[in-house]
Parts: C-alpha cells; structure tokens; sequence
C-alpha cells in the first residue's frame, strides 16, 4: 500500500495479457498491405462505417478500412487536436464528430499514424450508428471521386417489424448490385455462407471473452477489451479473427483458471458506457486500479458480440440487413438503459461510469435519463465524466480526477 492508499502492484508485468504481441503484428499486417499500392495488392480498398456490414466485401476479395478505427488510432497517439483543429480551418465546426473532423483533415494532408489511411475505391456507409456519417462519407467520396453506397437502416427505437424486415432485406440485395458493378465480378453466394460461418464464429468468440470478466478476479478490464475489438472491427468474417480470438479466449480461461486478475487487488467491479477516452486510456486505466476499481464490462465492445437470436446461419445474406439495424446505437434510451441494467447484473458490478461523449450525440444524449434509471432500480453510484474521443481540448483533467476520487469513495 502507497503513502496515498494506493495499492501498489509489483507483479503487474506479469498480469499483461500475452495475445497483445500477436494482436499488433496482425494489425501491422493489415495495414502494411492496405498501404500496398493497388498494382502490387491487386484488391481494391472500401473505406466503410463501424456498423457496416463488412461481410460482402471480403467476399468481393475487397479490403475494408474503417476511418473510425483510424479516429481511434489518431486519438490514442494524441494527433487529434491538430487534425481538428485543420478541419475547422477548413470550415468544419467543433461540435461536428471528431472522428469525421480527423478523418477530413487527414485525407488533406496525409496526417495521423501510418501517414494516413489508402485511398478508397469505393465508400460505403451505413447510418445505423449516427447520421453524421452520410454527410462525411459524401464529403469522402467527393474528395476521393469514387463511388459511395449507403445502406440505409430505419430507427429501431421501440420496434422492429416485417415492413422494416422486408426494407433491409431489399437495401442487401441493392448493396450486393453495387459491388458487383464497382468490382466487375458476380458475388460468389457459396463463399457468403462461408464468410458468414467465420464471422458468426468470430462473434460468438468475441462474447465469450468479454463474458471472462463475469469470475472474480477478471481477467482483464474494458480497456484491455477496446484494444483487442478491432479484430472484431475490422477482420470479421476472416479465418483471422477466428484464430486470433481462440488464442486470446485461451489465455483468459487459463487466467480464471489460475485465478490471475489485472488487478492486484479486485475491490470494486464497474461498468463502462459510450466510447473510449482514446488519448486518456492509460491515465484512466491507472486511475481506476491503483484504487481497486476494475471496469469489467462495457456498452461500446458488446456492440459486436454475436447474431440475434432465431438467426437462419444458412441465410446470412438474408438476414444480415436485419442485424445490421438492431444494433445497439440504433435502438432508444428505454433499450440502453435495459441493456446497461442486464450488465450491472450479469457481471455483478457496483457502479457505472458514463462517458457523456462531446462527439457521439446518438450515444450521449440520453445518458442523463439513463443514469437516472440505473440509480432508481439498481440503487448503486454512477459516475459522469463530460469528454471526447479524440479532441483533448474537451477533457478537464482536474476536475475528471476529483469526479473519480468522490465516486470511489461512494462505492467504499
């Protein structure tokens, strides 16, 4: 124990999760033949939503870049300010995503990790997480002239029904004519149900990880869990991923086993909600575990966690517009807080700590409503913390610090 009550942690080293080395160079691996010029690749590249469904493309032999997981990168490597700043320069607002601010600016100059992402080929976009992304894949696509598919997805706040059902349906097939036109080649329906095999497997190894963190002490923490998601992002419905996630789940379940925990000491058990503090991940991190508070659990991973019950796994195709619009940002504030609820149970926690997130308003702005919720039928603390993903201008250090210090306190 430290002077200031801290627990001190000596075998920490020992408690990093071995998958980290083989998750970077897998990465590594990705982008180095992303930035591959296209005659030596010989696959074309498709800048495409988080939300978006991936799966066609890896059938179209077509390599998919996400610009969100490239926001991620940025913000963690603390270029977002200068990026922001140069879009705003460029007549975009601050109160636009970071994301898009970033990803606007970096195509202009190359800026960010690696140099910048490849030039896309085509675009696509599915609003299924926010409406922001149509206007900034259409400035993209502009930029870039090349052609951009939007998949469209109707509000799921309280319902999903057959007229809704029978629109996705339609918007898949539209999308498989796209590719088809943009890549010059008919889609190989036996290789679908073969990505959609691999990336239903993919899923489901991703749930089981992040269900890991159910024992006590947890394997890992949220923050290990935003780091090893882009797998799931980015290489869903590759034989990849697969592998990867059977190494990883491998090594969480030898950790329960042995009942190694990435704490020291597991006093407190948290839930996180919205998307990670991307260039204050470390200092968050630490800040919570040297008080024994370990965030077990999270809204933002669990988005990429698996079919919907009832699936048909012989018509992926069919039933992939469907799952693409019941997802989590695509549902209300009612759903959300039922969904925080079943994970402050499910992993047994006793708080939640919301990210009221500047950038992502369609995952922010019922927080309030929802933490009110969670304090009315769980009875337990939560914590606000008022930041932005990307842009470090948003988060006041001193006062996030007193805000944690209080809450800790709370849960004592």
């Amino acid at each position: 124990m430290g002077e200031d009550g801290r627990v001190l942690d000596p075998d920490r080293e020992k408690r990093k999760i071995k998958a980290d080395k083989r998750m970077r160079e897998i990465m590594a691996e990705y982008y180095i033949e992303a930035k591959t010029p296209r005659e030596q690749r010989g696959k074309p590249i498709a800048w495409i939503t988080s939300g978006g469904p991936v799966e066609p493309l890896h059938v179209m032999d077509v390599i998919p870049v996400y610009p969100e997981n490239y926001g991620a990168m940025i913000g963690a490597s603390k270029m977002g300010v200068g990026l922001c700043e140069t879009a705003e320069e460029m007549g975009y607002s601050r109160d636009l995503c970071s994301y898009a601010r970033a990803d606007i600016a970096s195509a202009t100059v190359n800026g960010g990790p690696i140099g910048g992402l490849p030039e896309p080929d085509m675009l696509i976009c599915c609003n299924n997480i926010c409406g922001t992304v149509l206007k900034w894949y259409e400035v993209q696509a502009r930029y870039f002239n090349v052609p951009l598919f939007i998949f469209d997805t109707p509000i799921t706040h309280t319902r999903f029904d057959d007229d809704m059902r029978r629109y996705v349906k339609r918007q898949s097939k539209e999308y498989i004519a796209f590719l088809e036109r943009v890549c010059g080649k008919p889609f190989d329906q036996d290789r679908m149900k073969v990505v959609g095999e691999l990336s239903l497997e993919g899923q489901a190894l991703w749930q089981e990880i992040l269900e890991t963190t159910m024992h006590k002490p947890a394997p890992m923490t949220c923050f290990d869990a935003f780091f090893h998601l882009a797998m799931i992002v980015t290489l869903r419905g590759t034989q990849t991923a697969v592998d990867y996630y059977k190494m990883l789940l491998a090594e969480m379940r030898e950790r329960v086993a042995q009942g190694i925990g990435m704490l020291a000491e597991e006093k407190y058990r948290l839930v996180w909600d919205n998307i990670p503090i991307w260039y204050r991940m470390r200092w968050l991190s630490e800040k919570f575990m040297a008080r024994s508070a370990c965030l077990v659990a999270d809204t933002y991973t669990s988005g990429w966690t698996g079919w919907l019950p009832g699936a048909d796994r012989n018509d992926f195709l069919g039933f992939m517009g469907e799952s693409y619009a019941r997802i989590f940002l695509n549902s209300g504030t009612d759903l959300m807080a039922e969904n925080i609820l079943r994970m402050v149970e499910k992993y047994h926690a006793d708080g939640v700590v919301f990210h009221s997130n500047r950038s992502c308003k369609p995952y922010s702005l019922g927080q309030y409503d929802i933490q009110r919720i969670v304090q009315e039928k769980m009875g337990i603390p939560t914590l606000m913390i008022e930041a932005d993903m990307v842009d470090e201008r948003s988060f006041a250090e001193s006062q996030i610090d007193t805000r944690i210090d209080a809450f800790i306190e709370m849960l004592g």
